[in-house]
């Protein structure tokens, strides 16, 4: 690429298809593609404070990005709420560390 020309932007792997469902009473967000569960975040709410326990997704689907898309629908959904979290599981601590926009939802201390 000559350094006249534009860079391209890079684009982001985006999934078609995917449904989030919340299920209050047990704590979950599930994933879905299409008619096909793929995985979940499970999570403890008190108040205005999520504390975001585990995320598994089906093996299956492992490698692929939907762990990330599943974090990313369930962050954006709760700082819509404007709600914090608390990031006990490991793989959204990773997130967090990958995509520092969201670091204002972490609860502090």
């Amino acid at each position: 690429m000559s350094a006249n020309q534009p860079q391209q932007p890079v684009e982001k792997i985006v999934h078609q298809g995917l449904r989030l469902d919340h299920d209050e009473d047990r704590g979950r967000f599930s994933l879905w593609h299409g008619s096909t569960y793929v995985g979940f975040i499970g999570y403890h709410r008190e108040d205005d404070v999520v504390t975001i326990q585990h995320t598994i997704v089906n093996e299956e689907f492992g490698r692929r990005g939907y762990a990330r898309a599943l974090v990313t629908l369930v962050l954006d959904r709760l700082a819509n709420e404007g709600v914090k979290i608390v990031p006990e599981c490991s793989y959204v601590q990773d997130y967090l560390r990958r995509y520092p926009e969201y670091q204002g939802m972490v609860v502090k201390g």
